[in-house]
């Protein structure tokens, strides 16, 4: 038995992985809008974190709490995580504040100004010159106001129903002698821009933005001018976050989505789990806050800057030149498609590999849409869990049934925080005609898996499609991921079965190559490591490499420790969370593990067992946690052509290499940085792009001969 304290905690060591983030928003070597859009992106992930981890502490320590009335070990555990989250999240703000303080003073210096206004609404008076209020004054009246119905606060409202998990709002008080009356008003912000640039002045080199925040502040008196007399006003912003698990009742006579759409509408009103506030709110205020929406844990408050839902800074505007954003890297076209005029053809003469967001997504696009008019397809397959809100795939899929394709599209409705437009897309497609599934009760399906069959010589052949991203355009400009397009004929038929598990989950398939979740990743994963223990037993080369977004399954990081004490040298590149504990005497000696955050989202999963010099090599849509190795439906697929196999064997050889943007996981969880020495420098992210762009050209030639 492993002891406990070889296992770091999976919510303390994500806190960790959000302090990469936000390294990179204190990183001077970064461009400065990048920096301001990464104080947006860490401010998105703690948003998530309390909605689910720190809401799911609470709901076991409310269990536990029920319980017993004696204090339980489990009780004081789940009390001593809260305080330490708090007590990091709380670490982690005042550094946020300080990169927010100086990357807004740096854009002065590039003739950006980003005006904040004062609580007493007094900088807009001093700062605008005539011009620029008259704009605002005008952009108030004409198109903000419209979007502004404030709710008016009475002694039965129920001000938690009041407030939506997305919202920012205004608390106004409005005070006449000894009376106070509160009034709630949210930020329009999916209407109205929140970054309001104003005309720049024509002598001045200086662009000034101002936030659409601190316009409806300025102009409080003009929303109640007339309806309401007092004599003093106070508003204060607030955002509250609440839980986002919702529980969906086993009534038979409902569908699946009408018990969807009842569990949505139930996160609507789940209990709060964050209250976020003005840090300068008076007392009185937040008295009033506490007592109306029950909160009595103090740790649930937290004071911070005003302008609250700070991941709107992901889409900040750049006004000035290009060198304050990322480095373009302009997508490839990988040059194993092309050759033919259909995709199948090129399928059909090698295994194609792509890895996004360095490939264009459009290969996938195209496969999809010549699928979807080519007279030999008879059948499309596809597993949907997230998808771009206008989806060139989904669009071809509704055109493909016009064609008289048959169509089966497995939809996940708990891929969460999108299940809403996934139940949008559903009925949509579902009115096309194409035959929606909505997977296993148990089980949310998160493999990304698409087939197509055609008719070929009076045979049908199958084309498969495996990776280890969604089927998501935007993303793919944004997440690495891996995509396998293969007509390779036991794995097609496998993929098949995949999708015939997902319809009739009592069927039972043998898969020689596919690794699927649940049925056989966790055997063959534990044999898999028990394998590379064995060679080095018999005293042999034994190593795995290992890529994941998350590292926290218990049984998973027993056998690696058994693989580090047997002398396997195991590599792992982990974005997230890490519950694996690196370089411990006895235990861990063996593994190394670092995490790249940079400009693209790391995302795939990639698994490669040495095995006597045969280097069995996995991509995969599963990370290495016990609800994607137990509870889904997950996909990994070995990769057998040479030429693709080295490929990602290089490409993750480079990201081990990384010596600019990786951090050490260690005990600490530190987030030290690898340390270049006399290396050459190594940012694995734009070297793997210009390797690529080489291999490129390597695959032009050899089409050409």
């Amino acid at each position: 038995m492993i002891d406990k304290k070889f296992f770091f905690n999976k919510e303390l060591s994500w806190l960790s992985f959000n302090e990469r983030v936000l390294q990179e928003a204190g990183d001077s070597s970064v461009p400065l809008i990048e920096r301001i859009h990464f104080l947006g992106i860490y401010s998105s992930n703690l948003d998530e974190f309390f909605r689910v981890r720190v809401a799911d502490i609470r709901r076991k320590l409310l269990l536990e709490n029920a319980k017993s009335d004696v204090e339980t070990e489990e009780q004081k555990n789940l009390e001593l995580l809260l305080a330490q989250i708090h007590d990091t999240v709380a670490r982690l703000t005042e550094s946020f504040r300080g990169h927010a303080r100086q990357a807004f003073e740096e854009l002065k210096a590039h003739n950006i100004e980003l005006l904040f206004n004062d609580e007493k609404s007094t900088v807009f008076d001093q700062e605008l010159n005539p011009d620029e209020k008259h704009f605002i004054t005008t952009l108030f009246k004409n198109h903000i106001i419209r979007h502004i119905t404030p709710i008016f606060i009475a002694s039965n409202t129920q001000l938690v129903s009041c407030l939506d998990d997305d919202g920012i709002y205004l608390l106004v008080a409005l005070k006449q002698q000894e009376n106070v009356q509160y009034v709630l008003i949210e930020i329009p912000r999916s209407d109205v821009n929140r970054f309001i640039i104003l005309p720049k002045d024509k002598d001045k080199q200086t662009q000034r933005i101002v936030m659409v925040d601190d316009i409806v502040h300025y102009f409080l008196g003009d929303i109640f001018k007339g309806m309401i007399d007092y004599e003093e006003i106070d508003a204060y912003s607030v955002k509250l976050t609440r839980d986002a698990e919702y529980d969906l009742n086993d009534e038979l006579d409902q569908s699946l989505l009408d018990k969807m759409s009842k569990g949505l509408k139930q996160r609507l009103t789940a209990d709060p789990v964050r209250l976020g506030y003005d840090k300068n709110m008076p007392d009185y205020m937040l008295k009033y806050l506490r007592k109306s929406l029950k909160i009595k844990d103090q740790n649930n408050l937290v004071p911070g800057v005003r302008y609250r839902h700070f991941k709107d800074f992901i889409s900040f505007p750049n006004l000035g030149g290009r060198e304050l954003e990322k480095v373009d890297l302009p997508a490839l076209d990988a040059s194993r498609f092309g050759s033919n005029n259909l995709s199948f053809d090129d399928i059909t003469q090698n295994d194609i590999l792509v890895y996004y967001p360095y490939h264009k997504f459009r290969h996938f696009t195209e496969f999809v849409r010549q699928a979807s008019y080519d007279p030999l397809v008879k059948t499309i397959k596809i597993n949907i869990y997230r998808v771009a809100k206008k989806s060139e795939i989904i669009h071809s899929l509704i055109e493909a049934v016009k064609n008289g394709k048959q169509v089966t599209v497995v939809v996940e409705l708990r891929a969460r925080f999108d299940e809403e437009a996934n139940i949008e897309w559903a009925k949509r497609m579902k009115d096309a005609g194409i035959h929606v599934e909505f997977g296993i009760d148990s089980l949310k399906v998160h493999s990304k898996l698409c087939l197509v069959t055609r008719q070929e010589n009076d045979k049908l052949a199958r084309y498969a499609h495996i990776g280890t991203g969604n089927f998501h355009e935007k993303n793919a400009r944004i997440y690495t991921d891996f995509s396998l397009f293969t007509k390779h004929k036991e794995i097609a038929q496998e993929v098949d079965n995949v999708f015939s598990f997902i319809a009739h989950s009592y069927k039972r398939f043998r898969f020689n190559h596919l690794i699927v979740s649940p049925l056989t990743s966790r055997r063959r994963y534990y044999q898999l490591i028990d394998n590379e223990i064995n060679h080095a037993k018999k005293g042999n080369k034994a190593k795995i490499t290992l890529k994941v977004n998350n590292l926290i399954d218990k049984g998973l990081i027993t056998r690696l420790y058994q693989a580090s004490k047997a002398g396997v040298k195991i590599d792992i590149i982990v974005r997230g969370m890490c519950s694996l504990v690196p370089g411990q005497p006895g235990i861990s000696d063996n593994i190394f593990a670092i995490s790249i955050v940079d400009q693209f989202l790391e995302h795939p999963r990639v698994m490669i067992f040495h095995n006597g010099g045969a280097n069995d090599l996995y991509i995969s849509s599963a990370d290495w946690m016990e609800r994607n190795i137990d509870h889904r439906v997950e996909v990994s697929c070995p990769i057998y052509d040479p030429v693709l196999k080295q490929r990602i064997i290089d490409i993750i050889n480079i990201q081990l290499n990384d010596n600019k943007k990786a951090r050490i996981i260690n005990a600490a969880q530190d987030n030290t940085y690898v340390k270049n020495g006399r290396k050459k420098p190594v940012r694995s992210q734009i070297d793997i792009y210009n390797y690529l762009v080489e291999q490129e050209k390597n695959d032009k030639i050899a089409r050409a001969i």
